[in-house]
């Protein structure tokens, strides 16, 4: 939520003739902060209950799943959304590999929709599926099959990217190949931002090719060094006020905070995130 002083700021720009569209700052304040759970994946498999009730505690409003192997996090479908419920918070969206949507993916798509899923994303391709251009267009018609049963339970499939897809096959981008060879009705994208901007693309220049498709994100920042490391958001080199500004042409929906490797507790990692996209980027939206 913005400060009184942040929100009368914004109000005297208004008076002044500002070109904001008048809802612009209400719908500011009822974005909701997500993260990506696999960031907390030490503390959730010690204690997966808890660790959900400190992630309410400090202020984010959603999570994105990961790990679902019949279950979410140890718990049945009812047991999981009650949680949510008690905490308030809600999971628009979780993770999953090429393997779930090869089997069992009728009962994921219905425990899904049973926890209030929004999107179903393929998280990640292992070496051995993504050799070849071919590998990519055999992943791009599994995705609109899948697709097709998520669009029936009212769920949209996405596809969450990382380095190796703006990586050439045969003078082809596999994310070219993902993106023309799936119907975008049926196939989304979570872009992942640290993994766009280390595979030297501009968030800016995929939301112009791909407007629209583009529905989550995945926001998570490089530090300053050769290394290019994972950092806290506001703490690195990634220009999300740009990124953020630009959210209606990429057809974001949800954006969940995620941090790979922290220097210490991924708690206080994702609280100085969670703080600074409160104080500086969540008015862009």
């Amino acid at each position: 939520m913005i400060s009184r002083r942040e929100y009368l700021r914004q109000l005297a720009i208004l008076a002044a003739g500002s070109t904001l569209a008048p809802d612009a700052f209400a719908h500011a304040k009822d974005r909701k902060i997500g993260v990506q759970l696999y960031t907390l994946r030490g503390d959730i498999a010690k204690d997966a209950q808890g660790s959900i009730r400190k992630v309410a505690q400090l202020g984010f409003q959603e999570v994105e799943n990961f790990g679902y192997n019949g279950k979410f996090f140890g718990m049945d479908p009812k047991t999981y959304r009650d949680l949510l419920s008690e905490t308030g918070l809600t999971a628009p969206s979780g993770h999953y590999l090429l393997n779930n949507l090869r089997n069992g993916w009728d009962k994921a798509v219905d425990d899904a929709a049973a926890i209030g899923q929004q999107y179903m994303v393929l998280a990640f391709l292992m070496p051995s599926e993504r050799k070849t251009t071919d590998d990519y267009k055999q992943v791009a018609e599994l995705l609109n099959k899948a697709g097709e049963t998520c669009q029936k339970a009212g769920i949209q499939l996405a596809y969450h990217n990382h380095d190796f897809e703006f990586q050439t096959l045969d003078n082809t981008l596999p994310f070219d190949i993902l993106m023309t060879q799936t119907d975008p009705k049926l196939v989304k994208t979570e872009l992942d931002l640290y993994w766009a901007v280390k595979a030297d693309q501009q968030p800016l220049d995929l939301f112009r090719k791909y407007p629209g498709r583009i529905a989550l994100w995945h926001v998570k920042d490089m530090d300053n060094t050769d290394k290019k490391a994972f950092t806290e958001v506001g703490n690195g080199t990634i220009d999300f006020k740009a990124i953020f500004k630009a959210h209606r042409r990429s057809g974001m929906k949800h954006f969940f905070v995620e941090q790979d490797i922290c220097p210490g507790s991924p708690f206080d990692s994702i609280a100085k995130s969670i703080a600074h996209i409160r104080q500086n980027l969540l008015r862009y939206v």
